[in-house]
């Protein structure tokens, strides 16, 4: 593969103000060693701190920055679309602005992209993350490997490098509700997996992963990818029905050779409480589902744009691959 080959970073920033320069600068460092062309796609998610004003000053003094904004907070699923979408290099790393994500890294990327692998994906291991959080995540990565229809790996996240035909696969995906773990393994193609040390946010700066948002981001990745939920609701009603079919039958035979006793209000009670229960959990299962079709056939963008530096025309008008890779497999 030529020098001519172009790369292209996507980088998701909401409330990134602290750590941007700090981040670009050492983003800069690593792309200029790599002797190749680039552009840096910033994208920010309705960030309201001056994270923007932040991308616009970098733009002045660095022509490789690439800048979209959204109206609003759209979430990081919409903001690594958008980068995506205008992503014009032959390549594209994704990765965060946290430093969490090394940029040293890039150069290893670049060396397995070479090799024809369209998916380099750098996982990091849980070096100093608390036992209980180890845990639970070991334990999640479990069952939805048991139930969804992709295979999902513990540790590893958006920090990759897609192929421009890897990226164009992933394009061609317009669900409303977006799970990219998900979608990067749904798309295949051929993919290299490399560990690196966990770099921990600093001290100063709290995690907005709070347990609620961790467990509705599991739930988006348990029902994002198959209808076994809904399957196992016949199943464990059918088991329900059997187990109530089984009791009858033995009130019965008790009442025949024992004679009629008091009834058991505490059986009773523990019964309605616990089916009512299961039938809401179904319910709101079922709900979950229903309000994922709502959503998608209202058929609304995925975001919308405030402010850029780009002109929208310029992610329809990509150069082609120098190896092809846009256009044909190997």
């Amino acid at each position: 593969m030529g020098t001519t080959m172009r790369l292209s970073l996507v980088v998701p920033c909401y409330n990134e103000v602290e750590v941007i320069s700090r981040f670009h600068q050492a983003l800069s460092r690593e792309l200029a060693g790599t002797g190749r062309s680039y552009e840096v796609v910033y994208v920010d998610d309705g960030s309201s701190d001056g994270t923007l004003d932040a991308l616009v000053g970098l733009a002045a003094t660095d022509e490789s920055v690439r800048y979209l904004s959204f109206s609003r907070n759209f979430g990081k699923e919409a903001a690594m679309l958008a980068g995506l979408r205008y992503a014009t290099g032959d390549a594209v790393v994704i990765m965060d602005a946290d430093l969490q994500h090394p940029p040293e890294l890039i150069g290893r990327m670049l060396e397995e992209y070479e090799r024809g692998f369209d998916q380099v994906i750098a996982r990091r291991n849980r070096t100093g993350d608390p036992a209980t959080r180890t845990l639970f995540s070991r334990a999640y990565y479990w069952l939805i490997n048991k139930w969804a229809d992709v295979e999902l790996m513990d540790g590893v996240g958006d920090f990759r490098l897609l192929s421009r035909r890897a990226v164009d696969g992933l394009l061609e995906l317009n669900e409303y509700n977006r799970f990219s773990k998900g979608l990067f393994a749904w798309i295949g193609f051929e993919s290299i997996l490399f560990e690196y040390d966990n770099v921990k946010a600093p001290a100063d700066r709290k995690s907005r992963w709070t347990f609620r948002r961790l467990l509705e981001y599991g739930l988006d990745g348990l029902l994002s990818f198959n209808n076994k939920p809904l399957r196992a609701a016949i199943y464990v009603g059918l088991l329900l029905t059997a187990v109530a079919a089984g009791y009858a039958v033995w009130v019965l035979v008790a009442a025949i050779v024992h004679g009629v006793d008091m009834p058991g209000y505490v059986t009773l009670i523990a019964a309605i409480t616990g089916l009512g229960g299961l039938q809401m959990v179904m319910l709101g299962l079922i709900g979950e589902y229903i309000g994922r079709i709502y959503y998608e056939t209202k058929q609304r963008p995925h975001y919308l744009l405030k402010q850029s530096n780009m002109d929208p025309a310029d992610r329809l008008q990509r150069p082609p691959a120098p190896d092809g890779r846009a256009t044909r497999g190997r």
